[in-house]
């Protein structure tokens, strides 16, 4: 992997500095990355996720928006707008000397940003936000008293963490023009949004609009424990690693990645794909419509980017307790507010197995504890925990289970 400095013009001619990570071997194709509002293209997000996904055969572009980090202009001149230029103007730098952008990465208002110009971009096939609120008028809470104040001065300072801005009427008046997620239902490209439940800068409901405005094929992957900067370097490269995986159906690859890949294409409804992503215990695993990634702790050699495969059986067993309790609830009129199931799997010697082979003397047990919230009585909640028990994934679990393994030719 190499990063490679470049330098390109806006529209109103300002200069604007970028870093170009390129991968060690054959690039697959090229991304945009759109760092967030009043950040630059060395926050740690966007660094450590662009190195990641060079790394992956994605070659992506950090720059630094108008009057922001080494680019040229005045940032008070700079608004949404203005953003959605430089990313035009960036991904015309990318078209004349290297190829074409594919993927749009934004970060917070930068999510805004390639949500808003995407269409604009015809090469692009796919769009990921890290953080990012639905509207770019979302970012006038910043400010809570900028709006007012600018009514009767013709700028303002504001401060952000430890830097000052000046921002003029301009700034707050063009936000307004983006307070409408129309372009998202307009997208009509592959999106993958990834938010924290933790981010207290925007709220996880923002990603829930923008889930709610995109069409299909869209997904949705929680940054469990991250802030909404992603400071922890673990939470950057799981973005990379998950982001990496779910583009690479969508982006061109090499003749040899595709003939590689041919084979899960077009994955059949109720088939599980699983795929080596490293020679490590990384793995993807792919259905019709969604990529996930399982993996091992550190401490047993794996690199902690996702569920273990116990913890993905775990989910299943609570994914479906949960999902037929709410069934039921629901087709029954009960008043089930809120459930949460939790799970534990150990392994324990029998003592009661007498006549059992010693090495093979030890049974599975799952620990599956249910807290129900409602104006529920007695009769109800026996007759709820009497449902989580016929979920059928519990049955699954519970029958006889037959597995055929082959070699494929």
């Amino acid at each position: 992997m190499s990063t490679v400095k470049v330098e390109f013009k806006n529209l109103q001619g300002d200069l604007l500095s970028g870093l170009l990570e390129t991968p060690s071997s054959e690039t697959q194709a090229y991304a945009l990355f759109a760092h967030c509002f009043t950040c630059s293209k060395n926050s740690l997000a966007a660094a450590r996720i662009a190195k990641a996904l060079a790394d992956q055969g994605i070659a992506v572009l950090r720059f630094d928006f108008t009057g922001i980090g080494n680019s040229e202009g005045d940032f008070s001149d700079t608004n949404f707008s203005s953003n959605l230029e430089d990313l035009i103007a960036a991904a015309d730098y990318l078209e004349q000397h290297y190829a074409a952008p594919e993927l749009l990465i934004g970060h917070s208002l930068g999510g805004a940003a390639v949500l808003a110009v995407a269409q604009k971009l015809p090469s692009v096939k796919a769009v990921s936000t890290i953080g990012a609120p639905a509207t770019a008028q979302h970012v006038q809470h910043i400010f809570p008293d900028g709006y007012e104040k600018l009514k009767e001065q013709a700028s303002i300072q504001v401060k952000l963490g430890d830097q000052r801005f000046k921002i003029h009427q301009q700034f707050f008046t063009d936000l307004e023009n983006y307070n409408s997620v129309a372009y998202i239902e307009k997208l009509r490209k592959a999106l993958l949004i990834f938010h924290s439940p933790l981010d207290n800068v925007v709220s996880i409901d923002e990603a829930a609009r923008i889930y709610s405005a995109a069409k299909h094929p869209k997904s949705f992957v929680s940054l469990d424990q991250a802030d909404h900067l992603l400071t922890r370097p673990e939470d950057s490269s799981y973005v990379a690693v998950v982001l990496a995986s779910w583009a690479s159906r969508y982006l061109t690859q090499s003749a040899d990645a595709r003939s590689e890949n041919s084979t899960v294409t077009a994955i059949e409804p109720g088939t599980v794909i699983i795929r080596e992503y490293d020679k490590k215990f990384t793995r993807e695993i792919l259905t019709q419509h969604h990529r996930l990634i399982s993996d091992e702790p550190i401490a047993v050699g794996g690199s902690d980017l996702g569920l273990n495969p116990y913890e993905l059986l775990l989910s299943a067993l609570g994914s479906c307790t949960s999902m037929t309790l709410r069934m039921y609830a629901n087709h029954k009129n009960i008043d089930l507010q809120d459930i949460q199931v939790e799970l534990r799997h150990n392994r324990v010697h029998t003592e009661d197995c007498i006549n059992c082979d010693k090495a093979l003397n030890m049974i599975d047990i799952i620990t599956r504890k249910i807290t129900l919230k409602g104006e529920l009585d007695q009769q109800h909640r026996k007759r709820l925990l009497e449902i989580a028990n016929r979920c059928p994934v519990h049955k699954t679990l519970q029958n006889k289970i037959q597995i055929n393994t082959e070699l494929a030719n």
